[in-house]
């Protein structure tokens, strides 16, 4: 199975969870990858380990399960951008990437990989409203956001620990009685 068809079945099992421009790069249909077409936006390890921060953020490590960062979401994330989203997207996703930045400094005259948590939760919720006032225009913020939740549960870190799981499953019943505060379940 291609990356991009593992993707499209996990964004289609996560249904409204993530946004209608991360769902129409995932089925759109693309012709054959050409690089001189493709912008190709490269990444540097420095923006891996900046990534891996915000998707933390996102999906953060709790006593139950290991956060984005353990999922490798880093370099994951970076990955299906060069890969997967045409070149107008890359681009907004690049700008949008830099002007975190530089809100980072200007509002907190700090880098964003210094920033505390306050501070680092201050600057998601201004991502997040700026993605709102924009009125459902493409964003980096949606599209890390929903990249984060691809990434993350179709990880087998997702998959195997914050998810249920059975490696060996028994016989299959299609009507399980759902218990309150039981994982959903990974497939």
């Amino acid at each position: 199975m291609e990356r991009r068809d593992a993707l499209k079945k996990i964004a289609y099992l996560m249904g409204g969870a993530i946004s209608a421009t991360t769902m129409g790069v995932l089925f759109e249909s693309f012709t054959i990858y050409n690089p001189e077409q493709n912008y190709a936006y490269s990444f540097l390890a420095t923006d891996e380990e900046i990534l891996a921060e915000f998707a933390e953020i996102i999906l953060p490590t709790t006593t139950n399960s290991p956060g984005a960062k353990a999922a490798g979401l880093g370099t994951l994330i970076p990955l299906i951008i060069k890969d997967c989203y045409p070149p107008n997207l890359q681009q907004v996703f690049k700008k949008g990437y830099e002007d975190m930045l530089t809100l980072s400094k200007t509002k907190f005259n700090k880098e964003f990989l210094s920033l505390n948590a306050e501070e680092k939760k201050l600057l998601m919720n201004e991502l997040k409203q700026q993605t709102i006032d924009n009125n459902k225009e493409p964003s980096f913020f949606l599209i890390a956001r929903d990249l984060t939740l691809l990434g993350y549960f179709s990880s087998e870190i997702g998959c195997t620990i914050a998810r249920e799981y059975l490696p060996i499953p028994g016989k299959y019943d299609g009507n399980v009685d759902y218990i309150p505060g039981q994982k959903a379940w990974a497939i």
